[in-house]
């Protein structure tokens, strides 16, 4: 732990000067945070992490293993990056053209989470609490709390901020399993009642 500074850094993690790391954040074995990176605090950077320049992650974000986080991502508090998900940066990549100017804000909101080798393309904005299936390929913003999967994704149902499927009756209520909060459905909007 490095006292001064208030974050945890593994030995083998590499951690450049000119970035942001808030109090309490643990960044473990073969990590890089570039300069230019701002961590929030109590987040957990987990194994063979890249936080690229520009990157904002809020409070207690946790992201898993094997995550390459690039310029132009923003990601909220409470967020969770599941293990080897992928981040775009341009819509049109190719070896021989330079297109570092072009690269498109991706932006996820509070609370979502990302599973397992999902690929986020760029340019979109995952809602509040919306929960991506493991290995989807979300191509358009998705809504908050809305739940999809498959490649492409698609919108298969709703979650609740505790990370239970919603089950909406036909007034569009619904009750979390979880937590008893209460979810109400409108216009294809669910938000907490």
């Amino acid at each position: 732990m490095n006292k001064e500074l208030g974050y945890q850094a593994h030995a083998s993690a590499v951690i450049d000067p000119n970035c942001t790391i808030g109090k309490g954040t643990q960044i473990w074995h073969f990590s890089h945070i570039m300069s230019g990176a701002s961590i929030g605090e109590s987040c957990n950077i987990g194994q063979n992490v890249v936080v690229s320049p520009a990157v904002v992650l809020g409070n207690n974000v946790k992201v898993q293993n094997n995550v390459s986080i690039y310029s132009g991502v923003v990601c909220e508090d409470a967020v969770f990056l599941g293990p080897s998900c992928v981040f775009t940066n341009v819509n049109n990549p190719r070896a021989e053209v330079n297109r570092r100017g072009e690269y498109l804000k991706t932006t996820v909101r509070k609370g979502a989470t990302i599973g397992a080798n999902a690929t986020i393309v760029c340019g979109i904005t995952l809602g509040n609490y919306c929960f991506i299936g493991a290995g989807a390929v979300v191509t358009k913003s998705v809504a908050p709390y809305a739940l999809v999967v498959g490649n492409p994704s698609k919108q298969i149902g709703w979650m609740s901020a505790y990370g239970e499927r919603l089950q909406f009756d036909e007034k569009g209520m619904a009750v979390c399993k979880g937590s008893g909060q209460q979810y109400i459905l409108e216009k294809n909007q669910v938000r907490k009642g």
